[in-house]
């Protein structure tokens, strides 16, 4: 397979990076100094697959760009950066890597709704800064038998959802449709669901239907003592919104590994104590970065066999 070209868009693992190496003949959109239409027209007839990621994937006018493209593997869940529809007219296969990511995104999650109601970040600031000599911390507030919301109950909402029942948490979701076989309290409408929460995790993917579906109403009705936790993406949140809740006081602290315009985040946030701020590292562990770059490998060497595709979108 060494003499089939695969771009990838850019750096994602360098474990993931050395396999495509040894396999394929791999261009690095990054490493080239020509514009990206000029590099792409250049190297069109040679590359037959592409390796994305949540930053940058494959769009319309990357897919137009190569015509000899036959797949799009992204090293990622989400596949708001792939233009499916695209792959779909000209017959381009697509994969990601689900499941393998599953339980540290949901790690994350609930590491964040702890870190923000026990106050940790700010725990850890008061003891480097020699602060605890003056006098104690002060109190923070429980996560155990906290009613938590969940928009998304998929693979990561349900991983979620079974970790908050570990701490005796009431659940209920929110979704396109009731799920089968749970016994999670359903709400067809998400205004609702915030309202009659304390803490809402937002782990749905990322669709036209759910941009901005955390918008001023979601946060309103979660309130000045509701807390967000955002795994999912930036984009499923009003970001404007959400920062000037936080800085009236209108809602009561947020956990955020996803932004609008990564890795811009807004700076009115970084002085508040309330929200904990980490970069978009939800599946960023050793053992499930080597686990999805292998996913990513499977699939590519599946399809060049013409086997069956182990994780396929399209």
């Amino acid at each position: 397979m060494n003499n089939i070209g695969v771009l990838m868009t850019c750096p994602m693992s360098e474990y993931l990076e050395n396999q495509l190496e040894n396999r394929f003949s791999l261009f690095k959109l990054w490493n080239h100094s020509s514009p990206k239409p000029d590099f792409l027209k250049t190297h069109s007839s040679s590359i037959k697959a592409v390796v994305g990621n949540t930053k940058i994937g494959a769009d319309a006018n990357m897919i137009d760009s190569l015509p000899n493209m036959e797949i799009v593997a992204s090293y990622s869940v989400g596949l708001d950066k792939i233009d499916l529809g695209k792959c779909k007219e000209k017959g381009i296969k697509v994969t990601n890597t689900p499941d393998v990511l599953t339980d540290d995104v949901a790690d994350l999650g609930i590491g964040l709704a702890l870190a923000v109601l026990r106050k940790m970040c700010a725990c850890d600031r008061f003891v480097r800064s020699g602060n605890w000599i003056n006098g104690d911390f002060g109190l923070a507030s429980k996560f155990s038998g906290k009613s938590v919301g969940i928009v998304g109950l998929g693979r990561i909402g349900s991983a979620i959802a079974k970790r908050a029942e570990a701490f005796n948490c009431s659940i209920s979701y929110h979704s396109r449709s009731k799920k089968p076989n749970t016994n999670y309290k359903y709400y067809s409408n998400i205004v609702d669901l915030a309202a009659d929460c304390q803490i809402l995790f937002v782990a749905c993917a990322l669709t036209e239907e759910t941009h901005h579906i955390v918008n001023r109403k979601v946060i309103d009705a979660l309130g000045p003592k509701g807390i967000l936790i955002n795994i999912g993406r930036g984009a499923h949140v009003d970001e404007p919104e959400l920062v000037s809740a936080l800085l009236k006081g209108q809602l009561g602290g947020a956990g955020l590994d996803v932004y609008e315009n990564e890795p811009n985040v807004p700076e009115q946030l970084f002085s508040l104590e309330n929200i904990v701020l980490v970069p978009h590292v939800g599946s960023d562990t050793e053992e499930t970065s080597k686990a999805m770059a292998d996913l990513v490998i499977s699939n590519l060497e599946a399809h060049f066999k013409g086997m069956p595709l182990l994780t396929p979108v399209l």
